[in-house]
């Protein structure tokens, strides 16, 4: 699914037609897959917002925007839901469930 603020209004409506239609969805947050989505992996945006907040400190302390360093995320996660998994008839294989970050029973 797209990572657009759009979708974020529907996104319980779209995880529940997915759901009827047989169709495992795969996500970019991990509040998606907690809404009735299979799957999700992106950026932690906790981690992601700290990282902005902290930028936007030292801005406000005199720093130029144009004299600090672009970053990008360094912390990802992965959300797997084994209820939605269960309902679409999906195995979810062991080694990617020990590789989660959270797993949604």
């Amino acid at each position: 699914m797209l990572g657009s603020p759009l979708f974020l209004a529907v996104v319980q409506k779209a995880s529940e037609i997915a759901l009827l239609n047989n169709l495992p969805t795969f996500y970019w947050a991990s509040d998606l897959p907690r809404a009735g989505g299979l799957m999700s992996y992106g950026p932690n945006l906790p981690d992601t917002f700290y990282k902005a907040g902290v930028m936007v400190g030292k801005i406000l302390q005199g720093m130029k925007p144009a004299d600090l360093p672009i970053e990008q995320p360094t912390k990802f996660e992965l959300v797997i839901n084994l209820k939605t998994a269960k309902a679409l008839g999906l195995t979810i294989p062991h080694n990617l469930l020990v590789l989660a970050d959270e797993v949604i029973e």
